[in-house]
């Protein structure tokens, strides 16, 4: 046999049993779990123990599936919930396999598993949510609200009572969905609203109505504002006629009691002598003529005057 040839052979067999050797082993990670198929069957039971593993070259196939676990993501809804209001929903959920081979007969993969939650899940939520009020969709809980002003006391009851609750809500579609998978291989591990929103048109609505409520409010405010403001603003009037009227009052009564004094110090003064009398007399003239007259006054004064006498002697 030529040389060539025979190494050109030996190449070939080296490299059929290297590519034997490898397709006759396989690695599971820690992250995997394995089905094996033969012509499309599956053969014996799922590996989900990491290491390195034998199989049967070009007659079986090694089918990797996900441990950890993975996302499920819905997609926005519009719901009508029990009290005929429209809201968006949207949702996400976590969920695992835990029976490769069974998930392998029945969905195939995971894409095939992705489309059976969209079905399950998105039902669900249609169902709880449409039998329920909003208001169980939001809260948790009957706690009460709290409220820093008096004046939004009222705020409290238009807050309705629940009888469920929005976590409540999640793990009951979160269990029917399980229930639904039971013999599909998978599991749901967690279920959550991501968001829930009114539509545009009820949105609008409910904006309104809280815009005109807090306008409410603010007109109370004010009302309430303007009412203690005139009730001061009357109190201050009030206290100032008041102590206006009690100035005047004590002032006349001083004037009254200085007058009264003056007159008694003149009469004393006056009753006392002649020479007295005429002293007191001639000074009450002279002060008479002194707001009375200046250089440029005329002054006519009959001789029987008093005036005229003090003048006349002087």
């Amino acid at each position: 046999m030529n040389p060539r040839l025979k190494y050109t052979l030996l190449l070939i067999g080296l490299g059929i049993l290297l590519i034997a050797g490898v397709q006759s082993s396989y690695l599971v990670q820690e992250k995997d779990q394995v089905i094996i198929t033969q012509f499309g069957r599956p053969v014996g039971d799922a590996i989900t123990e990491p290491g390195f593993y034998l199989r049967i070259p070009f007659m079986q196939k090694v089918n990797y599936f996900e441990k950890r676990f993975m996302e499920w993501d819905g997609d926005p809804n519009q719901v009508p919930t029990k009290d005929k209001k429209y809201i968006f929903v949207d949702t996400y959920a976590r969920w695992q396999i835990t029976d490769p081979l069974l998930f392998y007969k029945r969905l195939t993969n995971e894409r095939g598993a992705q489309s059976r939650l969209d079905d399950i899940l998105d039902g669900e939520t249609r169902n709880i949510v449409a039998n329920h009020n909003i208001e169980e969709l939001v809260r948790n809980s009957n706690r009460a609200v709290a409220v820093m002003d008096s004046a939004l006391m009222n705020e409290r009851d238009s807050l309705m009572p629940i009888s469920v609750g929005r976590d409540k809500l999640q793990h009951m579609i979160m269990e029917s969905a399980n229930k639904q998978m039971a013999d599909l291989g998978i599991v749901v591990l967690d279920f959550r609203f991501k968001r829930i929103s009114y539509v545009d048109e009820v949105q609008a609505q409910v904006f309104e109505r809280m815009k005109s409520e807090r306008i409410r409010i603010a007109e109370k405010f004010r009302s309430e504002g303007s009412g203690e403001a005139s009730k001061i603003n009357g109190e201050k009037e009030r206290d100032l006629k008041k102590i206006q009227s009690e100035a005047f009052r004590d002032a006349e009564e001083i004037k009254g009691r200085a007058d009264a004094e003056a007159a008694n110090i003149y009469a004393a003064a006056y009753n006392q002598t002649a020479a007295s009398r005429e002293l007191y007399g001639f000074l009450k003239s002279l002060e008479t003529l002194e707001l009375t007259l200046n250089e440029k006054s005329t002054v006519v004064i009959s001789t029987d005057s008093e005036l005229y006498q003090y003048l006349k002697g002087y």
